[in-house]
């Protein structure tokens, strides 16, 4: 594992974009950067951190992280659902065909759990018992599982906006999408996550809930795109601990981006106003955490790219032909 000291040094280094002018005009997403080619799009991931719709820093290999597990999962999902991978030259690239994305977003919890306005328990805790469609019991605990996952979808919000929550029957009545491909949507989304629950399992952690996007590929079908099962995406907590944590009314242990969103939530900030400046102590633990989830997931020992990163992209071909 990669030692706190070497990530500090690498903090002003931190990897946010990258021009190549070979490539073309970048357009740029909240974490990612990318370029048209004809009918491939160069995904470059940036070590850009999102969190309550908001860049709030940027973080040492996150990036890294981001894209090659997201990779791992591509590969270990597409007996389920086809994706858009074409290839992956470089730790931070991703050459894909270029999809028409679909306008939700669509989230699967196992567990009621969450800090940002559209989590569950955020919205359980403020008395709300119908939530994105479904009912909920009165006396539910934070951090409890769901009897069986679910799908509370969002809109997808524009630049400086946040995601609007819907439900899945709203996804065909605002004409979303049609019924049969949401039903195919919703059914690779249960398919995935119940594959993630299985691999995070074997490597101590839980899969607790998840973000997808699907689209269209140019040949018609429906594809999974973007990113999955990351630290950004999705929310682990470790396997072993869990029980005795939520019996003793604490926070499980986790491996994603919910100790920051916590951090911030415990400063008074959920994404309106000015955030808090994240410390250099944070930016490394979060570093710290993503590789220890990458490593958990994939069983493999994460290898660390050269930095800066933006001078290594440059001296590769990154066009995937």
């Amino acid at each position: 594992m990669i030692d706190m000291n070497t990530i500090r040094t690498l903090i002003p280094q931190a990897f946010t974009s990258v021009e190549l002018p070979d490539l073309g005009a970048k357009h740029s997403g909240k974490v990612r950067d990318y370029f048209l080619l004809d009918s491939r799009r160069v995904l470059v991931t940036t070590d850009r951190l999102s969190a309550f719709d908001r860049i709030l820093t940027a973080v040492p290999y996150k990036g890294q992280v981001l894209n090659q597990l997201s990779a791992f999962w591509f590969e270990h999902t597409q007996d389920i659902v086809g994706n858009h991978v074409i290839d992956v030259p470089d730790p931070n690239v991703t050459v894909a065909h270029e999809c028409e994305p679909f306008p939700v977003e669509v989230v699967v919890r196992g567990y009621i759990s969450g800090v940002t306005t559209t989590a569950l328990w955020y919205r359980y805790s403020l008395g709300e018992r119908h939530i994105y469609g479904y009912d909920f019991p009165e006396g539910m605990t934070k951090n409890q599982a769901l009897p069986e996952p679910m799908i509370t979808p969002t809109t997808k919000g524009r630049e400086g906006e946040h995601d609007e929550r819907i439900t899945c029957a709203e996804v065909i009545e605002r004409g979303l999408l049609d019924t049969e491909t949401w039903e195919q949507v919703q059914a690779a989304a249960f398919a995935v996550f119940k594959r993630g629950q299985a691999i995070a399992q074997e490597g101590g952690l839980i899969l607790v809930d998840t973000k997808y996007e699907f689209g269209r590929a140019p040949d018609g079908r429906v594809v999974l795109i973007d990113e999955v099962h990351t630290p950004d995406s999705s929310r682990f907590w470790v396997a072993d601990t869990y029980e005795a944590r939520l019996s003793a009314g604490k926070e499980p242990d986790n491996f994603d981006k919910e100790f920051l969103r916590l951090w911030y939530a415990e400063r008074g900030y959920r994404g309106d106003g000015e955030p808090p400046e994240a410390t250099e102590e944070l930016i490394a633990q979060v570093s710290r955490r993503y590789i220890a989830c990458y490593e958990k997931l994939t069983g493999q020992t994460f290898l660390p790219g050269t930095y800066p990163v933006e001078e290594r992209l440059r001296d590769c071909d990154l066009t995937g032909a």
